[in-house]
């Protein structure tokens, strides 16, 4: 960040998604009438499962497979998902935790300037796109990170990306092409 004065972004990670598996088949009908805070969606064919902490919404397919959503952190995404398999095995299943895997983070970050998006995408053309028409952020993405970041004019900034890690690359190696577009500070 080659600004003249440096200041750190606040990178607050707001979804994790994860998926597992358990290695065995899953009745969903027992699930349903003996687990705690579960919904059934039999036209669906899954069981929505929520626990309280970490705070987290699992849907578990009958297969074995498991995605877990709502967690903070990549820790927690884990701690979360083995809670949930240990509820299942309480159940009586015999679930084994296998094929953990961070899937999807959500993060949201705040420029400390605003931005002026016609300028982004005309300087960023083939990565960034911006359609006022459909959407009021311009996209921005980054095919080797696998990451996409939505900027607002306001200069708040939506990341998703694969992990943590690669989410807050992806805000490093953006800062620079946002901060030659900000707008003028008004007096």
């Amino acid at each position: 960040m080659d600004s003249s004065n440096d200041e750190a972004l606040d990178i607050i990670v707001t979804n994790v998604v994860a998926t597992f598996r358990t290695r065995c088949h899953l009745n969903l009908r027992t699930i349903a009438l003996e687990g705690t805070n579960v919904i059934y969606k039999p036209e669906v064919g899954k069981v929505l499962m929520k626990l309280r902490k970490p705070k987290i919404t699992a849907s578990i397919w009958s297969s074995g497979k498991i995605i877990c959503t709502g967690a903070t952190s990549e820790d927690e995404a884990k701690l979360g998902a083995r809670r949930l398999a240990r509820c299942l095995q309480k159940l009586g299943f015999k679930v084994r935790f296998s094929a953990f895997k961070v899937v999807n983070v959500l993060a949201v970050c705040s420029m400390p300037f605003a931005i002026h998006l016609i300028d982004f995408t005309k300087n960023n053309r083939p990565i960034a796109s911006y359609e006022p028409e459909l959407h009021p952020a311009a996209t921005y993405r980054i095919k080797h990170l696998k990451a996409t970041i939505q900027v607002f004019s306001t200069g708040s900034l939506t990341v998703t990306g694969p992990n943590v890690q690669n989410v807050a690359t992806a805000v490093e190696q953006a800062y620079p092409l946002l901060f030659e577009c900000r707008k003028p500070l008004c007096k």
